[in-house]
């Protein structure tokens, strides 16, 4: 099964620019994921059980290596990736 994730990170701190970027950098590093950043949020794409484990473990990452933060996810039970569907379509 394929899964589609919107997911935005609020650092509870004001140096928080490090804490959004490594994690954004953690989820593009792993290999088998398709990640899409804008400026309002990150959209991951892939294996469900991938996405979901990898979201799990950076997940708990972010939170002992810089503390309090928010996200806020979407998730759809299809891979809504943009490369591999370029109009959009369900």
């Amino acid at each position: 099964m394929e899964l589609s994730v919107e997911i935005s990170k609020y650092p509870l701190s004001e140096d928080y620019i490090p804490a959004i970027k490594d994690f954004i950098e953690r989820l593009q590093a792993t290999e088998g994921l398709s990640v899409v950043g804008n400026t309002m949020s990150t959209q991951v794409f892939g294996d469900y059980d991938l996405v979901m484990d990898t979201l799990k473990e950076e997940m708990r990452r972010s939170y002992e290596q810089f503390g309090k933060a928010i996200f806020v996810c979407k998730f759809i039970g299809a891979n809504l990736d943009p490369a591999l569907n370029p109009h959009g379509d369900l």
